[in-house]
């Protein structure tokens, strides 16, 4: 079994956990059947293990979309607070790099990145909160445009008072409630 492939005790358990989430949130992805879901995960197991980081870090991982052109279901981390696997981290390694003290481990680009996962752009996370009520008590780092992350800036969003807020903070800034989301097209 190589790293990047889950074993079959695993596969079935996520596979499980899956279907109940898919099945207790039918909102957000009406017209979806799981049926067809299932048969597209078993026949890609790469896809399955990325969904596995997703799950272990948090993520809980749900169906929020179908791409009719690409034929591909799209996976967001529909947590209800940011991952808790991915707290406190900067927004990437040069925003890591640039701090002299107090390190955190790891940075929202990387670590999406070694799991296969793309970060939410702002326009996907308002997307997501058009789904239910994320982040009311955290915050997520989502895709900087390049002209901010030159100044060193870096974007993050939230919900507060019933509103969705895109925010800045320097790159590399991290705190305890904030981690990020991310997508993954099956």
């Amino acid at each position: 079994m190589s790293k990047k492939e889950l074993s079959v005790e695993r596969t079935h358990e996520l596979l499980y956990t899956l279907k109940t989430r898919f099945e207790k949130n039918m909102e957000r992805h009406k017209g979806i059947e799981w049926i067809k879901v299932q048969a597209k995960l078993e026949a890609n197991a790469d896809k399955l293990w990325v969904l596995d980081e997703m799950e272990v870090t948090g993520g809980e991982p749900d169906i929020v979309d179908y791409d009719e052109k690409t034929g591909e279901y799209i996976f967001y981390d529909c947590s209800a607070e940011s991952p808790k696997g991915r707290r406190s981290i900067c927004y990437d390694l040069e925003g890591l790099e640039s701090r002299k003290e107090h390190q955190p481990e790891n940075n929202a680009i990387d670590m999406a990145a070694a799991m296969g996962i793309e970060l939410l752009t702002e326009e996907q996370y308002r997307f997501l909160q058009q789904l239910g009520q994320f982040d009311t008590k955290t915050s997520s780092w989502i895709v900087t445009p390049s002209g901010i992350r030159k100044l060193g800036g870096a974007l993050f969003g939230d919900r507060r008072y019933d509103h969705v807020f895109v925010y800045h903070n320097g790159a590399q800034s991290y705190y305890a409630a904030r981690a990020f989301r991310g997508l993954l097209k099956v």
